[in-house]
């Protein structure tokens, strides 16, 4: 029992020291970031996701003593659940672009609405992570209730893909509005700014709290999703953080060339349903994790083969 509360105390001391390197060393200053240092922090973030799997695989029995799982059997289970939520993470990407593009935040400032909205993530997902994890054990029959959700939203997924963004209708937004004044001009990079003696919100501010509403329902998909692989608190925090914590960089090395993608939409879907009938069949049939983990990446890896191979049509456009 020390054993384990100390590896919960060592992980999120490392998190909160790799936190502060980031913000408070290598992006001290406020720039924008440009592809080859957004693919470098990519790699920095799934080689430390890596090499924590390799720990795992060795030291699961000392990190765990009297766990179910086997040292295999965990780091399995950690690489499966990094996968689903890397995958799942794209998402994500969508998003920030479409909101970046919506309320015209310079390049310059995306570094630092992001690590905010990252940072309040990691906050929600421990308290959805431990909730979900509580519920499953307490009432087994939540585990049913889960899977129909990730199935319901993987078909929603496809049907509703050319959904707009529509952040003048978010409730959050509307009542924050309703009763604090916001700015219609950015202050540098500041959150809030002071004018005739008042305080003001900058769109900066309601830009990271929709950031920060949308992910609350990115939680609602995401923890269900790796509650399927695992109900093991410590492997679903842990496989979670990691893919948070490289979404910022995996936004700017992606922003550019999503378009490229356009079947991934389709195999994040296909992935949903998937773990989610994967939760339903629970007490029927156990999908082993090996093979959770074969499906999963099969297609992702078709999806992108897809959108390589087919690519978008191009829209032509009359001349006159």
């Amino acid at each position: 029992m020390e054993q384990s509360a100390l590896m919960w105390i060592l992980f999120n001391v490392f998190v909160l020291m790799m936190l502060a390197l980031d913000l408070g060393v290598f992006h001290k200053k406020a720039h924008e970031v440009k592809m080859k240092e957004a693919l470098a922090w990519s790699a920095v973030w799934i080689s430390l996701a890596m090499v924590f799997n390799v720990l795992v695989y060795y030291f699961w029995d000392w990190m765990a003593p009297g766990s179910e799982y086997s040292n295999k059997e965990a780091s399995m289970a950690f690489l499966t659940g990094y996968v689903i939520e890397k995958s799942l993470s794209v998402d994500n990407v969508f998003v920030f672009l479409m909101v970046f593009t919506y309320f015209k935040v310079p390049s310059l400032y995306q570094h630092k609405v992001l690590f905010w909205g990252i940072l309040g993530a990691l906050l929600m997902r421990a308290m959805f992570i431990f909730a979900g994890v509580a519920l499953i054990t307490k009432f087994h029959w939540m585990i049913y209730l889960f899977g129909a959700i990730l199935i319901v939203t993987g078909i929603k997924m496809v049907t509703q893909k050319d959904k707009k963004l529509e952040p003048e209708k978010n409730p959050i937004i509307r009542l924050f509005r309703k009763y604090f004044p916001v700015t219609t001009d950015y202050h540098g990079d500041r959150f809030f700014a002071k004018s005739n003696g008042r305080k003001f919100a900058t769109p900066m501010f309601v830009v990271l709290l929709f950031i920060e509403t949308t992910d609350v329902i990115f939680a609602v998909d995401s923890i269900p999703a790796i509650l399927a692989i695992t109900n093991n608190p410590f492997i679903v925090y842990t496989s979670n953080v990691f893919a948070i914590l490289g979404l910022r960089a995996l936004y700017f090395a992606l922003a550019g060339i999503m378009g490229l993608f356009h079947y991934l939409n389709y195999g994040l879907s296909v992935i949903l349903v998937f773990v989610g009938g994967k939760m339903m069949l629970v007490d029927f049939f156990t999908i082993p994790i090996e093979l959770s983990l074969v499906v999963i990446v099969g297609i992702l890896g078709v999806s992108i083969f897809l959108s390589k191979m087919f690519p978008p049509k191009k829209v032509k456009t009359a001349s006159v």
